[in-house]
């Protein structure tokens, strides 16, 4: 105000003597007028350049990259850790267990960069051993990603499956799904539908629907199969999604996943306000306004949401959301799951009983059987060989049913399938046991990411990323690397930094999307396929070259026996 009252004395005292120096002096007292009222703007308290809705490491990423390029940034996080759907535990027991995201693999690079940048190391997941399959009561040791199939129907019938996912998903834009060439086709359909259409034995939808079960905790009946195809398209296919070696899951954080977020969090210390839920944002004011449940105000240039879609339907907002933004929120529901660790003494299921009887498992098994609890799980002892555990899902409809369930009833059902698939008693003994419920996180509200219905990426996609007035959107939901993953909530963490940086005039926009370099640490290797897996028909097209070669054998020895009877005329 000094220099408002300062700047006009000398502006009377100058009394410029023509009307173009009158104007010239008006412009000049205007904008420098104009910058004393931005900085006291600016210097009001919570007072920021951009608030980031949510602490987890999509929220956090963006905060880091706006506050490296020298920017205010400000993080509201309605729990009382940061995290979000990552949550490392620490006790005796376990010494320390993540009960959320927990894994990371070849081609996810940018969340490798993160963990060298802190210093947190990384380990394989045990896989030394053979892996189980367990089918109609019998297990069945195995190696490489899937089970092998014994029957020749299943064996064409599977690789058929996986071929068949993988040539539609490279139809499918990774940034734009919507404008695939049959994605209206696609999206009406549900994965059950194509399964019915593709698969011929019922080994294969078995398998199949454990297959979507595992990787986006839902039904084949519940998503779109465009955005199915899609999702696991942007993870690198059908092998790198689901395999552990040289897959999504070949490693884990040693110390846990949280630590990732936890040093975000200490770079950026009192910006980031923990207990803080957001419960409106007004935009009708020169900066937005935004307002916590403990009625605390923030305001900024600019705000990114970094939440699941459907928690935007907490917040209130004014002036209200855009109509297809507004029902998309109340469209993408999230995945059921309940992720359970049990420990023992000791890791029985890694020992070979004797020459006779080999067992000697990894600790993963494919487990297919409707009562059984768990659908898959993975050896989650230490990288030190303490504390020995086996991680184990309990996925979509399984989840919802085993609510209801007691903790200790959940415990003792993974127990008794835990000593059937391995066959022995020292499974029903476990010494401790966790677990977590992600459907009853109230900032959460599943886990590990939100899934399409039929229909809906076609009509709502292409504003899940749209930026709406000041308002932009990060979270894994809207990466197009490894969405529903940890790498793909850095890679959309970043790009909204990038995204308000550019509506700023910081940065061009050729700049907001930006690839990421191999990990030198972890490099990927490029998944082969054999001669037979590219070329060997399906179940329908072996039945026809059957048919085929039945009528050309029928034609021949009908010939034949006409030409000997002299029904043919001879030359």
């Amino acid at each position: 105000m000094l220099l408002i009252q300062m700047l006009c004395s000398v502006r009377l005292a100058l009394a410029p003597r023509d009307a173009s120096e009158r104007k010239a002096a008006a412009i000049v007292f205007e904008r420098v007028g104009e910058r004393e009222r931005q900085n006291n703007i600016m210097t009001a308290p919570n007072t920021y350049d951009v608030i980031v809705i949510g602490g987890g490491i999509s929220g956090l990423c963006a905060a880091k990259l706006l506050k490296e390029k020298g920017l205010s940034p400000v993080v509201l996080e309605a729990r009382d850790r940061v995290g979000g759907r990552t949550f490392t535990v620490q006790n005796e027991q376990a010494k320390w267990v993540d009960l959320g995201g927990a894994y990371i693999g070849p081609t996810q690079n940018r969340i490798f960069r993160l963990a060298k940048e802190f210093g947190v190391k990384t380990y394989k997941v045990n896989e030394q051993e053979r892996l189980v399959h367990y089918v109609k009561g019998k297990s069945y040791p195995f190696t490489g990603s899937f089970p092998p199939m014994w029957n020749p129907f299943a064996l064409l019938d599977f690789n058929n499956l996986w071929r068949k996912m993988d040539e539609m998903g490279s139809e499918i834009p990774k940034e734009a799904p919507w404008k695939a060439p049959h994605a209206e086709e696609w999206d009406k359909m549900t994965m059950k539908q194509l399964f019915d259409q593709v698969c011929w034995t019922s080994s294969a939808r078995r398998f199949a629907t454990l297959f979507v079960n595992v990787n986006v905790t839902s039904e084949p009946h519940e998503v779109s199969a465009l955005w199915f195809l899609w999702y696991v398209k942007q993870c690198g296919g059908t092998m790198r999604i689901f395999s552990t070696t040289n897959g999504g899951q070949e490693r884990k954080f040693v110390g846990g996943s949280s630590q990732i977020s936890e040093c975000m969090a200490r770079e950026l210390g009192e910006r980031v306000k923990l207990e803080s839920p957001v419960c409106s944002i007004d935009q009708t004011g020169e900066l937005v306004q935004v307002e916590t449940i403990n009625r605390e105000t923030y305001k900024a240039k600019y705000v990114i949401v970094a939440t699941p879609p459907g928690l935007n339907q907490k917040i209130h907002f004014s002036p209200e959301l855009p109509p297809l933004r507004n029902q998309l929120i109340s469209r993408v529901p999230m995945g059921s799951v309940i992720k359970c660790m049990v420990y023992y003494k000791e890791n029985f299921w890694r020992k070979k009983e004797n020459f006779w009887r080999k067992k000697g498992y990894c600790g993963t098994m494919v487990i297919e059987e409707e009562e059984a609890p768990i659908s898959l799980t993975l050896d989650d002892t230490k990288p030190d060989g303490t504390v020995p555990a086996i991680m184990g899902f309990i996925l979509a409809r399984k989840c919802r049913k085993l609510c209801e369930l007691t903790r200790e009833e959940r415990k003792n059902k993974i127990c008794e399938i835990y000593s059937r698939v391995l066959g022995s008693e020292e499974a029903l003994h476990p010494v401790h046991y966790e677990e977590k419920n992600w459907c009853e996180e109230e900032y959460s509200g599943g886990c590990y990411t939100v899934y399409f219905p039929p229909g809906i990426l076609t009509q709502f996609g292409k504003v899940l990323r749209e930026p709406v007035g000041r308002l932009y959107f990060a979270g894994t939901e809207t990466a197009t690397e490894w969405s529903g993953y940890m790498e793909g909530a850095v890679q959309a963490g970043e790009r909204a930094a990038r995204e308000v940086m550019c509506a700023m005039g910081k940065i061009p926009q050729s700049q907001i999307w930006q690839s990421e370099p191999q990990s030198l640490e972890v490099p990927a290797i490029p998944f082969v396929t054999t001669f037979w897996e590219r070329n060997l028909p399906s179940v329908g097209g072996f039945i026809k070259f059957l048919g085929v070669a039945s009528v050309l054998s029928v034609a021949s020895a009908a010939g034949l026996f006409a030409y000997q009877k002299g029904l043919f005329r001879r030359s």
